[in-house]
């Protein structure tokens, strides 16, 4: 056994109690929670980041989501919030789920953007502003796994919760950061927020209408695709923390993720060294046909990625003639005749409505869909059936509906175990159950201002 393996084990030694217990492969570290409020699922592999603990020193999106997943998979994530305002997204609003009759509590409700990426977590409302405070943050990180901060690079430090600091604490802490534009390189110490990062790596360019502006994606997609990523890298990391020992700095951007997620389109730039083509839409650069259309009552998504899907369009649509007018016999034809099959489809689309359309579709093998706004989506058959709508008893809102985590396995069962916290809902259970401050020393806290 070399020397780091046996530091690791005297850290664990010392922040297990008798009711905690060590495990192999990536829980070697991992400590379970004692008594909160949540029993756990059996240690049968159904939460498969069960014993994991994550502090969480996010807000707004990206890593929030990042954390979010890894609660949907069993680990235990401690959010660490502003003792007042909380996350910034407890404001951003409306919609808000309102508070039910007898709740106690004032004002709108909790917003619907901050219960879309924060359940499955414990609230703590702390002050780092505090020696105090930064001392609590000490005894939680040798609790802990994984720590994730969205801070600019070097912020942390003023409060001794960089990197360098903490892996002196818990030399086996995974460490992740997301920013906008990394730890190094020119726009380090820039904001960075997800319109921006769209804006400046290339995704908004290449998003709108043929011809029209320039616009944002629909959702935030910069910020979760990080978030995902990010939960990636920990989950990598936990692993090569088994083998070595080790924890381990992760530095994750916005703009590094964004780069990797323009995919064929960046590698097309990169291997033909030609200008990008541009926004198309809905359309497809070199499928023809592969595009909304209007039907009489919304619109309708057909995609003929080849000759025999072609043919089916046309004698689903009613016009088997199409398909031997030399204009439109082979896909590079119908490319280069682009806006008269377009337009022959157009004035055909519109003729029925979308659901007239889905019906004669059905059971064609031809890609087709509706284009449905979002109340559609969650109330889709196909949605329903896949379970991605829940409902869970939010402490001081009663029965929320979220949507659920979306991947399925044969043996696990992550999923939607907690509601998204209140502000500071777990802060005396995490002092007193796992760091073992006393009631006097909680109340001393709160009356100065650390906790909330």
């Amino acid at each position: 056994m070399n020397a780091t393996f046996k530091l690791q084990r005297a850290l664990a030694a010392q922040r297990l109690s008798p009711q905690r217990s060590t495990r192999g492969s990536i829980f070697k570290h991992a400590t379970q929670w004692r008594s909160y409020s949540t029993p756990l699922a059996a240690t049968d592999g159904t939460l498969p980041l069960q014993g994991i603990r994550v502090l969480d020193m996010t807000r707004v999106l990206a890593g929030p989501y990042c954390t979010q997943i890894l609660g949907d998979l069993g680990a235990d994530v401690i959010k660490v919030e502003h003792p007042v305002r909380g996350d910034d997204t407890r404001a951003w609003g409306p919609p808000y789920a309102k508070y039910k009759h007898g709740a106690d509590k004032e004002g709108p409700g909790e917003s619907a953007y901050y219960l879309a990426v924060n359940r499955n977590k414990k609230s703590i409302g702390l002050s780092f502003q505090h020696k105090s405070g930064v001392n609590i943050l000490h005894r939680l990180v040798k609790e802990c796994d994984v720590l994730v901060e969205n801070y600019l690079p070097g912020g942390l430090k003023k409060y001794n919760m960089d990197y360098e600091t903490l892996r002196k604490i818990n030399p086996s802490l995974i460490y992740a950061s997301i920013t906008g534009y990394g730890q190094t390189g020119p726009y380090s110490n820039r904001a960075g927020y997800d319109v921006m990062v769209e804006a400046e790596m290339g995704l908004m360019h290449i998003t709108g209408s043929r011809g029209g502006e320039p616009v944002k994606v629909g959702v935030a997609v910069t910020d979760l695709t990080t978030g995902l990523y990010t939960s990636n890298a920990i989950m990598a990391a936990l692993l090569a923390r088994a083998r070595t020992g080790k924890g381990q700095h992760i530095d994750a951007c916005l703009s590094d993720c964004q780069v990797a997620t323009l995919a064929n389109i960046a590698s097309s730039a990169l291997i033909s060294g030609n200008k990008d083509s541009g926004r198309w839409g809905t359309e497809h650069p070199s499928i023809v046909p592969y595009r909304s259309y209007p039907t009489r009552d919304g619109d309708i998504l057909f995609g003929g990625g080849n000759d025999k899907l072609f043919g089916v369009l046309c004698d689903r649509l009613g016009h088997p003639e199409w398909k031997s007018d030399p204009r439109f016999l082979t896909n590079s034809d119908r490319v280069k005749h682009r806006p008269e099959i377009d337009g022959l489809i157009e004035n055909c689309a519109k003729e029925k409505t979308t659901q007239q359309w889905l019906e004669i579709m059905e059971g064609s093998g031809m890609p087709y869909a509706a284009v449905n706004d979002i109340q559609g989506t969650l109330n889709h058959a196909h949605v329903q059936a896949r379970g991605m709508v829940t409902e869970i008893d939010h402490p001081t809102c009663g029965p929320v509906k979220l949507v659920n985590t979306p991947v399925k396995y044969s043996h696990a069962t992550p999923g939607v175990r907690t509601p998204p916290p209140t502000l500071g809902q777990h802060t005396n259970e995490i002092l007193a159950e796992m760091l073992h401050y006393g009631e006097k020393e909680i109340s001393q806290l709160k009356q100065d201002g650390v906790v909330s």
